[in-house]
């Protein structure tokens, strides 16, 4: 009996270590923008991060005030280049090195730097060939101050041209060219691909053919069958969509990291921008997320909401209410982190 109960509890302890370690390989954040003219300062915003247990932020540009408030955190940040500046990046390796030593080095030992995102959105656009010469000149400049600190760069939906079925994934047109030398790069020095995708837009743009529930994670019924996987959820099927367009041209093992996706709760004349809905798809993510998709299962997701506030400097609409909290800090809904 002894022995069996001892067996019991070695099992058991196992099984946590194991629970622990799937769960520490994933997690969910939220993007920190400031495009409002009514919002917290960043200490309060620190502060109010660590009492939600948000233990993961992105944020767009390196302004000061807010790496000073990140300080001693323990709060994981994805720091963002300016998408104007990275031509410069590209082209002036003084000019790397400078901004490492203007935003990063100080502090280096303070705050837990997750990447580097060289821009947003870039890719397909006139100054995305920077990109690379950019991650490049950033990465002899953190090799000469002895950093290890992942640089990406983060792609909207857009620049995949088939992503239904998932396996069909490929990478557009407009976007191969820039994307295929950035992905094998980053397979060959371990660097993870920042994806912003949003169901949200996918349902909105094309009702007839996507189910809400579908778009809102809120069925376990498969809707999609792609080979011998299934699909319950429109997130998954992008994800994966993106992870055969990866394999497809050399670089199965670049990390997707979901730097944004998220529901806005207001702003539109018809019903899809509404707070049971926003909630439903953020709580569904932040449940689902730890499951991994079809074609990556147990791998857990490490992603961002979008965003921690209401912004209202941003265009009227849907645009100024994707925020979990108002700018008073008071919870626009509730979500679990």
């Amino acid at each position: 009996m002894q022995d069996s109960i001892l067996y019991s509890v070695v099992a058991f302890v196992l099984l946590v270590t194991e629970l622990q370690s799937h769960a520490g390989a994933q997690g969910i954040g939220a993007n920190y923008g400031r495009q409002g003219d009514n919002l917290p300062t960043p200490d309060k915003v620190i502060q109010l991060c660590k009492s939600r247990n948000i233990q993961r932020i992105r944020i767009f540009d390196p302004q000061q005030d807010v790496l000073q408030a990140l300080q001693g955190s323990g709060i994981q940040v994805i720091i963002g280049t300016l998408n104007i500046v990275v031509p410069t990046l590209a082209n002036d390796p003084p000019f790397a090195t400078t901004w490492l030593q203007t935003n990063i080095i100080p502090f280096a030992s303070s705050v837990n730097f997750r990447c580097i995102s060289v821009g947003n959105e870039m890719v397909p656009s006139q100054n995305a060939s920077s990109i690379l010469p950019a991650m490049q000149n950033l990465r002899t400049a953190l090799i000469a101050a002895n950093l290890n600190i992942p640089i990406s760069t983060a792609v909207f939906q857009n620049v995949l041209a088939s992503p239904f079925p998932p396996s069909a994934g490929t990478w557009h047109p407009d976007a191969a060219s820039i994307m295929v030398p950035l992905v094998q790069y980053m397979q060959a020095n371990g660097y993870p691909l920042l994806y912003n995708a949003y169901p949200y837009f996918d349902y909105r743009g094309n009702p007839n053919d996507i189910r809400l529930d579908y778009a809102l994670m809120s069925t376990s019924e498969v809707i999609v069958t792609d080979g011998a996987l299934g699909y319950t959820n429109l997130l998954d099927a992008s994800l994966d969509a993106l992870y055969w367009a990866l394999e497809k041209v050399g670089a199965p093992n670049v990390e997707i990291v979901l730097a944004e996706t998220g529901w806005p709760s207001a702003g539109e004349e018809h019903d899809l921008a509404t707070i049971d809905n926003a909630r439903t798809y953020n709580r569904n993510l932040i449940k689902h997320g730890q499951f991994g998709t079809p074609k990556r299962p147990g791998k857990g997701l490490e992603a961002y909401i979008f965003a921690l506030f209401n912004e209202n400097l941003k265009p009227k609409g849907s645009e100024s209410h994707w925020g979990l909290f108002y700018p008073d800090m008071s919870e626009v809904y509730h979500v679990d982190f």
